[in-house]
């Protein structure tokens, strides 16, 4: 997961460098085709197949989940990496919410205190980027943190119905791509691929895709509830790259806010726990 959090955090810096000769949608775009092509291929090599008798779940949860990938590289481009990531990893909240409805239990005394301390640490987050007109792109960011919760309920149901995670990952980049290109095309137009940009393209496909793989290692053989807390190191990540790279200072709340965020998190985590994190191909 340390791995995952570390490769998840490039990808953010690579999709903000990006930003300067692409679209979101474009970013996105390049990523969902490499995951699509290369899980492809060891699907292929394991002799696997890309059939699959629940097509319109896997629709869904493509639509969902590039709806929010977008929505993430949006507020990438626009905050600094670490407010963007931290805002998107408000998702464990809304999944112990969803968790809990679907399941219809009641509400436990910590899962309130998750989400109380969750939006106390949003308000101290977003008040400095709202000052500087922002808060567009800050509400994307969070915005693609409850859409993520939906997407992990989704790929959890596939999980369930015995779908293999190679399946689900294939499924989601082909997805993916059709809706980013046809997003691309519809709000704008493709900008040229360059030798002194394709870099930056290379550095998203690759690093997302590899930290898609590491994060569903990670769940698989490790406790969900560990791991779930070590995979907010990519906020520890990006919040590095952003002082090093960018030289954005963070203000006092905004720190107070991520640390709040971080365990609310880490509290719903814990409410959420009876049910397995299937996090198959999917980030942030």
């Amino acid at each position: 997961m340390l791995v995952a959090g570390f490769l998840f955090a490039t990808m953010g810096v690579f999709v903000k460098l990006g930003s300067r000769h692409f679209d979101p949608a474009e970013l996105a775009l390049y990523r969902s085709m490499f995951s699509f092509l290369s899980m492809l291929a060891v699907l292929a090599m394991r002799g696997g197949t890309f059939r699959t008798r629940y097509a319109t779940g896997h629709v869904m949860r493509g639509v969902i989940g590039t709806t929010s990938l977008i929505a993430y590289f949006y507020a990438i481009t626009h905050l600094p990496l670490a407010t963007a990531q931290t805002l998107n990893y408000t998702s464990p909240i809304f999944l112990a919410i969803a968790t809990t409805v679907v399941l219809r239990e009641p509400f436990s005394s910590w899962l309130f205190v998750a989400i109380a301390l969750g939006f106390a640490g949003v308000a101290l987050l977003l008040q400095p980027n709202f000052q500087e007109g922002k808060e567009g792109a800050a509400m994307l960011g969070l915005f693609s943190g409850v859409l993520s919760a939906w997407a992990y309920l989704s790929v959890r149901t596939l999980g369930r119905l015995g779908e293999p995670d190679l399946r689900v990952v294939c499924w989601f980049g082909l997805v993916a791509s059709v809706i980013c290109a046809g997003w691309q095309l519809g709000t704008s137009t493709f900008h040229p691929v360059r030798w002194d940009n394709a870099w930056t393209l290379v550095g998203v496909a690759v690093c997302g895709t590899l930290a898609q793989l590491a994060m569903t290692r990670a769940y698989r053989t490790g406790h969900t509830i560990v791991v779930g807390a070590l995979s907010y190191s990519t906020i520890v990540f990006a919040t590095g790259a952003t002082l090093l790279l960018w030289h954005e200072r963070l203000q006092p709340l905004e720190w107070l806010g991520m640390a709040v965020i971080i365990l609310s998190g880490i509290i719903a985590m814990r409410v959420e726990k009876k049910e397995e994190v299937e996090e198959a191909g999917f980030e942030s």
